[in-house]
């Protein structure tokens, strides 16, 4: 069965690789939503230095960024590339957050999920990515982002077909694992994609799971 494949390959992925230290930190959820925005289509040194020079610059406050001048935030966050459309993203965030929801994610976190998942994707600039990444970090909700790296390694392990969507994905994944695990699939399949299920070439010889994978060998035929 489909499930206890899942089952087997989660085990090994949880002794293969080890939950980073700063998933039992405490960052403040609307930092999380920050990153989350810089980070789009950017590589994690990149995100780092423009969360950097932004924290130098400014408090990381719906306030403080709200009444920021806009070629100020762009010139903080340069080095993520997109930093045009980002800065006018955190800016308007910022401004719903600190105008509507006085200066707090909370209300919005409190909400039952597909509630919140939706008022989050009003602001601007969040996708059901960046959603899914504040729920599942700052509220602990009961959601699987799908970022590029998971959204291969699920298609490619046969849990979604290489059609599927994102929330075709991301149900599908929720489905086949239990909630207290959704951290660690999220936070797993990333690495795995990184480290041994690359695109386009995976190292399916050296993949710890390839014995459970219906793709294994297939790309490097290809």
């Amino acid at each position: 069965m489909v499930k206890e494949r899942a089952a087997k390959i989660l085990k090994i992925l949880k002794e293969t690789f080890v939950l980073p230290s700063w998933v039992d930190s405490k960052r403040d959820p609307f930092e999380t939503l920050i990153v989350t925005i810089i980070s789009q289509n950017t590589a994690d040194r990149n995100t780092a230095k423009a969360l950097d020079a932004l924290r130098k610059q400014f408090k990381i406050t719906p306030e403080a960024l709200a009444k920021a001048q806009i070629n100020q935030i762009e010139n903080t966050i340069r080095t993520a590339g997109l930093y045009k459309s980002k800065a006018k993203a955190i800016q308007q965030t910022s401004m719903i957050l600190f105008e509507k929801y006085h200066g707090t994610l909370q209300p919005v976190l409190q909400l039952p999920l597909d509630e919140a998942r939706k008022t989050l994707m009003e602001f601007s600039g969040v996708g059901p990515k960046t959603a899914d990444v504040v729920l599942l970090f700052s509220a602990k909700q009961q959601t699987v982002p799908v970022d590029t790296h998971v959204n291969r390694v699920t298609k490619r392990l046969g849990f979604a077909p290489q059609n599927a969507n994102y929330e075709t994905v991301r149900k599908n994944l929720q489905a086949l694992f239990d909630p207290q695990d959704y951290l660690a699939v999220h936070l797993f399949f990333i690495e795995l994609g990184r480290k041994f299920c690359k695109a386009p070439r995976p190292l399916c010889k050296q993949c710890p799971i390839n014995k459970y994978c219906p793709s294994n060998g297939l790309w490097n035929k290809l």
